[in-house]
C-alpha cells in the first residue's frame, strides 16, 4: 500500500474530468469492443491467416480513429525465417521534457474451443449480468480499447496541454508464444523505446478490488516418452512378464509430486512466501475446485500459486479408449507444464526435470526427452515512481486501496521486453478478474471494473508528466 503522500501533482479537478470524459466514450468503447471480439484472430498455423489480418487492420483503423496518425502495420520474421503475426504501431510524440510510455497489449486470442460450452456465440459480444462475454473480451482486446480510450480521455479532459509521449504496440501473436517477439523488439528497438511499459494482459484481485502485478512465475514445457517394446504385441500372448507403457508411465508420473502435492524435482528454486492473504475458500471457488478434493501443496495459497514451482500433465498419447485394442502398448508420451519461481533459471529447471525423469524411470524403461518453451519469471521493482503512480492511478479510480499481488501464469515475453530496454518500468495491468474464465468458453470481463480500467490508465498517463 502506498500513503496518500505518494500521490502525484494531478489536481481533483484533473480527476474528475478524466472521470467525466471516460464516461461520455463509454458505450463507444464498449460497441468498439464488440467489433474487435467479433474477428476471430487466431495466430495458430491451423486457423485462417486472412482472420489475424483481420483482426490487425480492425485494430489499426481504431488506432487512427483515436487520434494516431503514425500509425501502421509491422512484422517481423520468426526463428525459421517466416513472417510473424501482424502487430500494429503508433506513436505520439511527448512535449518538451515528458517521458514516453509504451502501451501493450495483444489482438490475437485463443481458438474458442468446443461451441457446447459455450452459452452464447463465441465471437459475439454478449452482455448478461454485467458482463460482456466472448473470445478476446477479456484477454486481450480489451487491453487494446482500455489503452485507446485512456489515450483518448486523456486529450479531450486536457486539450492542448503538452503530455507524455505515447507508444502503442499492439502484439498479433501472443497466444501463440510470441515467436517473433525478441526479433521484432530488436528490429524497431527505436521506434518502441520508452521510460515506461505498461503491459495490459494480466488480472485484478477480484471484482471491485485492483492490483497491480508485481511477480510472474517462469514457464519451462517439454515432452517425455517411455519405451518398453520394439512394437505392440497381443496383450493375451505376451502380457505379464512386461508392463505396457502407458503403466510406465503413470508411475514415472506419480513421482513428480511427493504425498503431500509439492513437486519433488530436486533443484527447483522457491521464493518468500507473500504478504497478501489468498483464503482457501476464495480459491476454491476461483478455481472451480470439486466438494472434497483435498489442495495439493503445503504453505501458503498465494505461495504455491506465485512463489513456488508448479508443475501440471498438460497431455498425454496413448490410444484413446474408443479405438483401444488388446495389446500391451509399446510407448507413451506425456507432455508437462512446469511454472517456475523468481529466481529460477529456466535451463536449470529443464535439467533438473530432465535428471529426476532419467533417475526414476521403472523397470529400464527407455526414456526420450524433449525440451519445450521456456519463460523467465518477472519480480516487479514496487518503489520506481511509475509503480507508485499506477498504485495512485488504481486506488484512485476504484475509490479503494489497490494490492500488490503475484501472478501462477507465465508471460515470457516480459524478460525480452527487459533485457531489450533495461532502463524502462514495466508495469503489468489487466481488466481481468477470477471469473474471466480466459482461454476457456465463456470467457468474460466485468464491464463497470472495465470503465475503471480505462480510468485507471487515464490517471497514470496524466500522473506521469513532468
Amino acid at each position: 500500500m502506498f500513503s496518500q503522500s505518494a500521490q502525484p501533482a494531478v489536481a481533483e479537478g484533473a480527476v474528475t474530468a478524466l472521470r467525466d470524459a471516460v464516461g461520455r466514450r463509454f458505450p463507444e468503447t464498449l460497441a468498439e469492443l464488440a467489433a474487435l471480439v467479433a474477428v476471430p484472430g487466431i495466430a495458430w498455423p491451423s486457423f485462417p491467416a486472412e482472420q489475424l489480418e483481420r483482426s490487425a487492420e480492425a485494430v489499426l483503423g481504431l488506432v487512427r480513429a483515436a487520434g494516431f496518425d503514425d500509425a501502421e502495420i509491422l512484422r517481423a520474421p520468426k526463428p525459421d525465417g517466416t513472417p510473424g503475426g501482424p502487430a500494429v504501431v503508433a506513436h505520439r510524440a511527448p512535449a518538451p521534457g515528458q517521458p514516453t510510455v509504451l502501451l501493450y497489449a495483444h489482438h490475437d486470442v485463443q481458438p474458442p474451443g468446443e461451441r457446447d460450452l459455450w452459452e452464447s456465440e463465441p465471437f459475439v459480444a454478449t452482455e448478461r449480468d454485467g458482463r460482456l462475454y466472448g473470445r478476446g473480451a477479456a484477454d486481450d482486446k480489451a487491453g487494446i480499447l482500455v489503452h485507446l480510450a485512456a489515450c483518448r480521455a486523456l486529450a479531450e479532459a486536457s486539450p492542448g496541454q503538452g503530455g507524455v509521449g505515447i507508444t502503442l504496440f499492439i502484439e498479433g501473436e501472443e497466444e501463440a508464444g510470441s515467436p517473433s517477439f525478441r526479433s521484432f523488439l530488436e528490429a524497431y528497438r527505436d521506434r518502441l523505446a520508452a521510460d515506461v511499459i505498461v503491459v495490459a494482459d494480466s488480472s485484478n484481485w477480484a471484482v471491485g478490488k485492483p492490483a497491480v502485478t508485481t511477480s510472474l512465475r517462469g514457464l519451462v514445457d517439454g515432452t517425455f516418452e517411455v519405451g518398453v517394446l520394439a512394437h505392440a504385441v497381443h496383450s493375451g500372448v505376451f502380457g505379464g512378464p512386461v508392463l505396457d507403457a502407458p503403466t510406465l508411465l503413470a508411475r514415472l508420473i506419480a513421482t513428480l509430486h511427493d504425498d503431500e502435492g509439492n513437486v519433488a524435482v530436486a533443484g527447483l528454486v522457491a521464493g518468500d512466501d507473500p504478504e497478501v492473504d489468498y483464503p482457501e475458500e476464495q480459491y476454491r471457488r476461483d478455481a472451480s475446485v470439486l466438494d472434497g478434493v483435498a489442495l495439493a501443496g503445503s504453505g501458503s495459497i498465494a505461495a504455491r500459486l506465485w512463489t513456488r514451482p508448479a508443475l501440471s500433465i498438460i497431455g498425454i498419447d496413448v490410444p484413446a479408449v474408443a479405438v483401444a485394442s488388446n495389446t500391451v502398448q509399446p510407448a507413451a508420451r506425456a507432455k508437462f507444464s512446469l511454472r517456475l519461481a523468481p529466481g529460477q533459471d529456466p535451463a536449470a529447471a529443464l535439467e533438473a526435470v530432465r535428471r529426476h525423469l532419467e533417475e526414476h524411470v521403472p523397470f529400464g524403461a527407455h526414456l526420450r526427452f524433449t525440451p519445450g518453451e521456456t519463460g523467465s519469471a518477472f519480480l516487479a521493482d514496487t518503489s520506481t515512481e511509475a509503480a507508485r503512480t499506477l498504485h495512485w492511478a488504481l486506488s484512485a479510480a476504484w475509490g479503494t486501496d489497490a494490492v500488490d499481488m503475484g501472478m501462477g501464469g507465465s508471460i515470457p515475453f516480459i524478460a525480452d521486453l527487459t533485457e531489450v530496454f533495461p532502463d524502462a518500468d514495466v508495469l503489468i495491468t489487466g481488466v481481468e478478474d477470477p471469473d474471466s474464465r480466459a482461454h476457456s468458453a465463456n470467457e468474460s470481463l466485468h464491464v463497470g471494473d472495465f470503465e475503471k480500467c480505462i480510468l485507471a490508465e487515464a490517471l497514470l498517463l496524466a500522473g506521469l508528466r513532468r
